[in-house]
């Protein structure tokens, strides 16, 4: 889910660890993607520590001419016989809407790992859509990916997204223990993030999750306003 503008992150070069529990040399993934969402009871109400998955919570996120508004909607769509939840972004760039973003998740009842089943997305220029690069969905050869999971460790290597040759969005937990200043006050146990993907190789961004919150820092983005609003606003 890494922005187009900002997208897809760093270096991206898998190498093989021989599977000593098996002692037959079966290739064990460095970054993972497997979840074991089948064992999940999945919903689309939740929350962990570092994702609220709940309708009318609202990110504000400013920097460098970009204003990104995240907001969990009261609508829920169907991926792959999944019911998840619609997350919408909408950035904007000097003041112009540049993206809207409808992303989907659900969130695992037992482990409260949250889940990304994929997104919709439309660029716009003079308020007309140009493109949908990036849109992906679970099913007929993609997969759910893991977004955030509810017992986040340090070292943590996993996929986000698993859309072969169109989204293939990674993460790699760096540290829990962060300091995060934000024209939305200082926030303590910040949880940064190392994204990146094989699709573009050598690039890579960070992200900063405060407890309790959520995302707080994007890059140049930083968070001026979070909380809860009314649902059906939109995130307008």
């Amino acid at each position: 889910m890494m922005k187009q503008a900002l997208q897809y992150g760093f270096a991206a070069t898998a190498i093989l660890a021989v599977s000593l529990a098996t002692g037959q040399g079966k290739a064990k993934p460095e970054w993972q993607e497997e979840f074991g969402i089948s064992s999940c009871t999945l919903q689309t109400t939740g929350r962990n520590e570092y994702f609220i998955l709940e309708p009318g919570h609202q990110l504000v996120l400013e920097g460098g001419g970009v204003k990104l508004h995240r907001t969990v909607l009261n609508e829920t769509h169907t991926v792959d016989g999944v019911l998840t939840r619609v997350v919408e972004e909408r950035e904007w760039k000097d003041g112009q809407l540049y993206e809207v973003a409808r992303n989907y998740f659900a969130i695992c009842d037992q482990t409260k790992d949250v889940f990304y089943f994929g997104e919709d997305v439309a660029f716009y220029e003079n308020g007309k859509v140009t493109k949908t690069d990036g849109s992906w969905l679970a099913g007929k050869g993609n997969r759910p990916g893991l977004m955030m999971p509810g017992s986040p460790q340090p070292k943590m290597k996993f996929y986000q997204e698993i859309a072969p040759g169109v989204a293939m969005d990674r993460a790699e937990i760096m540290s829990l223990s962060d300091t995060c200043k934000t024209p939305a006050g200082t926030f303590q146990r910040c949880m940064r993030v190392k994204e990146s993907s094989p699709l573009d190789l050598g690039v890579s961004e960070y992200k900063f999750h405060a407890p309790g919150i959520g995302l707080v820092r994007d890059d140049k983005l930083r968070l001026v306003k979070h909380g809860f609003i009314d649902a059906a606003a939109k995130g307008k």
